[in-house]
């Protein structure tokens, strides 16, 4: 310890009980106390200069001058040696002293004795505690990787709780993200709790606390009752469609034949304890777990092959599959559909069986071959994947009962697998510490990466943005960013020797370094996909501007005569400083009145106008025939633009037939190369609204336009034709029975 006033001196404890002062600049030994026959733990500087408070390994507490090497007090505590001391600086002369079994001591300094006790501040040894400068609050923590803050505002100064952080004291087992909003996440722990863990702030986190075998006497005991506890959980299954009405957690405990019912919104065990009836093989304990989708009952697999049904807000047992057992062996996976339709199950036998939920009867068994491992059912999509002792991991169909997909797994046990929300990519962790990323449609790994410790679960947030795992003998759970909703990803396959690299997890490297690697990985790795301008020869192709630019063409008339002002704007008339009056018995002031003219000023030049950028181009495709030009011209137009140009094509309007000619020839091209399609049909429906009249007395325009038109008819009747065979079979399948 660092004496304050001391410059370059540290104070320094031994275990045989004796205390040396240090100059750490001259390397001298200044001072050396005889100590009190017992091992220092702790040394914690008193408010006061000069006063050191010294923690022993026999319980006593000694309070020393150490520049006059004078005891001021001494205190003894009988649970054991000391392990952490603070003062408390906001004017009461207080100390507290913390014990290896989780109390912690309150000793008034002015009074010498002992002023309060905080029993069972932490279930386990005391390894730190801190007072706020001078702030009436004590924060502690202790090996049961919990932090609490204390707050001493009331009387007799005893502390009370005032907000606490919480987490498992033994590494989780196994996790699950709970309800569809993916903001919290379900974890138990070879401590035997359930936590929920929340991904938007800590704050909302919670402990479910321990399985007891008898909640109303584990209450009363206390923090203490190790006996009253259950083994830790193995696995649990949780649904939110009921959970403010009854218990929506099922959980399985380790080698025992009953599983427990826990509440999510109360934070508590449930007052369930579901046990197989008529329970003939002793040492009988359950496997797997599984809750329906609609938060009313419950799948449980047993050792000894049994699988049953229980209603979860009753605890009712509803039901049991096969006559005897289900399988021949123990149970490995049980999972039941979206629609409470299917209950399937996997055995150590081998089996695959799928059964009707409702009667119990067996459907269709399936041979796997190998003994598998776990299961886990895709509800939305209908896929069934299975680990195997093999470490291949098989996928079937639920709906056909056919393997649809095989992967060669990993090179050790797989632990867990999950899903990705929309069921495309299936996630598999395995004792040969990797994750891989399976992907469905194309049945190939696409993502892999090597951890220093193997991870026993992991499972994928319902919005997809978090991937979340748990690692052998590791306290934490491990938050993982999908990059694919934030960046460009390369999903191609990855090549049969790929060797993943190393990667650390997370909070565990410098963000700046992982940043640059993660950037030029993806730069050598991505080719960016450009699109061709027409996909296929008989496709339409549309074009990319927005519908304003040509859907009202032929509403222009209606939306300018909507548009028209109602009277046109008038100036404010300017009044004379003196007003004039006219002569006359009563006076009268002479009002100007200004004559408007309602005539317009526009003056339509016809053929003496200039001809447009537009008409020109025309012009000069006519002779080379090539419209590309012009149509890029007319694309960057506006409605208005679009319309004059249109009007000026007619020979009273400036233009010529020749103009005309090539406006459809234009068009033509259009219906051709299938480009543009909706353009085409806009600009068409104009010229013909325009110039329908005078088309009608020209030869040449009517010879045009019929060849335009049966390319039109042509065009249509084959775009008509695939619209009526998507609409039937749309309409098959939605009022097919499938």
């Amino acid at each position: 310890m660092h004496p304050s006033t001391y410059i370059n001196k540290i104070l320094l404890g031994s275990q045989q009980g004796s205390l040396q002062l240090w100059n750490i600049k001259s390397n001298k030994l200044l001072f050396s106390f005889p100590g009190w026959q017992a091992g220092v733990t702790v040394l914690q500087q008193a408010p006061a200069v000069d006063v050191v408070a010294i923690g022993l390994a026999n319980g006593k507490i000694v309070v020393h001058n150490i520049k006059f090497d004078e005891t001021l007090m001494t205190f003894q505590q009988d649970w054991g040696p000391i392990t952490a001391i603070s003062f408390r600086t906001d004017g009461h002369p207080i100390m507290a002293a913390g014990s290896p079994i989780g109390h912690i001591g309150l000793w008034d300094l002015e009074e010498k004795k002992l002023m309060s006790q905080m029993r069972e501040a932490h279930s386990t040894a005391i390894a730190g505690l801190t007072f706020v400068h001078g702030e009436p609050l004590l924060i502690t923590n202790a090996a049961d990787n919990a932090i609490r803050v204390w707050i001493f505002d009331g009387p007799g100064g005893q502390g009370r709780l005032l907000r606490f952080r919480l987490g498992h004291s033994a590494p989780p087992t196994f996790v699950r993200y709970h309800g569809q909003d993916g903001k919290h996440i379900l974890s138990a722990g070879q401590d035997g709790a359930i936590h929920s863990f929340s991904t938007i702030h800590d704050r909302y986190s919670k402990s479910l606390g321990h399985g007891s075998i008898n909640k109303a006497k584990a209450k009363k005991v206390g923090l203490r009752c190790t006996y009253l506890r259950l083994p830790p959980v193995v696995c649990f299954a949780s649904e939110t469609a009921r959970q403010n009405d009854w218990d929506g957690i099922i959980a399985c405990h380790q080698r025992k034949s009953y599983c427990t019912t826990w509440n999510f919104v109360r934070s508590t065990m449930g007052a369930h304890k579901l046990k197989p009836p008529n329970l003939k093989t002793k040492g009988t304990y359950a496997t797997a777990v599984d809750i329906t989708s609609c938060g009313n009952f419950v799948v449980i697999g047993l050792s000894a092959g049994n699988v049953d049904v229980y209603n979860i807000q009753s605890g009712i047992h509803r039901g049991s599959y096969g006559e005897d057992t289900a399988h021949d062996g123990p149970i490995r996976g049980v999972a039941v559909d979206g629609l409470n339709q299917m209950t399937v199950t996997a055995g150590d036998d081998k089996l695959i069986k799928f059964w009707k939920f409702k009667s119990k009867q067996l459907m269709h068994t399936v041979d796997i071959e190998v003994t598998p491992t776990c299961i886990l059912l895709c509800r939305e999509s209908g896929m069934l994947s299975v680990a195997l002792e093999d470490f291949s991991i098989k996928v079937l169909d639920i709906e056909t009962y056919k393997l649809v997909r095989r992967f060669p797994g990993h090179n050790g046990k797989i632990n867990d697998m999950t899903y990705s929300p929309d069921g495309r990519w299936l996630l598999t962790a395995s004792m040969d510490c990797t994750v891989k990323v399976w992907d469905f449609p194309s049945g190939c790994l696409i993502d892999c990466f090597l951890l220093d410790t193997p991870v026993v679960s992991l499972t994928m947030s319902p919005t997809g943005d978090y991937l979340a795992t748990a690692h052998v003998d590791d306290l934490s759970l491990y938050l993982w960013s999908n990059k694919s909703l934030f960046s460009m990803v390369s999903l191609r396959p990855l090549p049969s020797n790929y060797e993943p690299v190393v990667v650390m997890l997370p909070g565990a490297a410098e963000e700046e370094e992982e940043e640059i690697v993660e950037v030029e990985e993806v730069s050598e790795d991505m080719m960016e996909y450009e699109s061709p301008e027409q996909l296929g020869e008989r496709l339409v192709t549309l074009s990319l501007l927005p519908e304003s630019r040509w859907k009202n063409l032929l509403n222009l008339d209606v939306i300018k005569r909507r548009n028209k002002p109602k009277e046109p704007p008038k100036l404010p008339k300017s009044a004379p400083f003196f007003i004039p009056t006219l002569p006359g018995l009563v006076p009268r002031f002479v009002t100007e009145v200004e004559d408007e003219s309602t005539q317009s000023k526009v003056v339509n030049l016809g053929v003496l106008e200039r001809k447009s950028v537009f008409c020109v181009q025309l012009e000069e495709s006519l002779k080379h025939e090539n419209y590309d030009v012009p149509l890029k011209t007319i694309k960057e137009m506006g409605p208005s633009s679009i319309e004059v140009e249109i009007r000026s094509l007619a020979p009273d309007g400036g233009g010529s037939v020749e103009l005309m000619q090539s406006f459809l020839k234009m068009i033509g091209r259009m219906l051709e190369t299938k480009l543009d399609f909706e353009l085409a049909q806009a600009y068409l429906a104009l010229f013909l609204k325009i110039h329908l009249k005078f088309i009608s007395s020209e030869p040449t325009l009517l010879e045009e336009f019929s060849t335009l038109s049966t390319s039109l008819d042509e065009t249509w009747l084959h775009m008509q034709k695939l619209f009526n065979q998507s609409l039937c079979v749309l309409t098959y399948m939605k009022s097919a029975l499938l």
